[in-house]
C-alpha cells in the first residue's frame, strides 16, 4: 500500500487546473409526469492527464474523433446515479462525460480519479 501523501502536489498551481467546469443535470419527474431537468454550471479545480489521446477513425460514413481524460480532484464528479445524468467536464473548449469514478485516496484523503470520455464534436479549436 503506498504510504506518499501527494495532497500538496496535487494542489499546487503549477499542477492543478483551475479551468475546468462540470455540468450536472438533475432529472425530476413533474405533476404531470414528464421529466424536467435542472442544469447547474460549476467551475472546479483537478489535475488533467491523458487516458487516451486524441484519435482519428476514418471510415466510409464519416470521420469519427475519440480521446478521454484522467481528471484527480477533490471535486465529487458523478457518473450518474439515481436522478442525476452523468456529469459534463469543459477541458480546453471540449466537452468530455464522467464514464466511471475511481476512489484515489491512497495518495492523498478526499481524491477521486474520474475517467471522461471525449464527446463527439465537429474538430474542435485548433491548437
Amino acid at each position: 500500500m503506498p504510504t506518499l501523501d501527494v495532497s500538496d502536489v496535487l494542489l499546487s498551481p503549477e499542477f492543478l487546473d483551475t479551468t475546468l467546469v462540470v455540468k450536472r443535470n438533475e432529472q425530476t419527474v413533474d405533476d404531470d409526469g414528464f421529466a424536467v431537468n435542472k442544469t447547474t454550471v460549476t467551475p472546479f479545480g483537478g489535475v488533467v492527464t491523458v487516458d487516451r489521446s486524441l484519435e482519428a477513425r476514418r471510415m466510409q460514413a464519416g470521420q469519427v474523433i475519440n480521446g478521454a481524460i484522467l481528471i484527480i480532484t477533490t471535486y465529487r464528479l458523478s457518473s450518474g446515479n439515481t436522478g442525476i445524468d452523468a456529469d459534463i467536464v469543459t477541458y480546453r473548449g471540449r466537452d468530455y462525460r464522467v464514464t466511471f469514478v475511481d476512489p484515489y485516496t491512497a495518495y492523498g484523503a478526499g481524491f477521486v480519479q474520474a475517467h471522461c470520455e471525449l464527446q463527439p464534436f465537429d474538430g474542435g479549436p485548433r491548437e
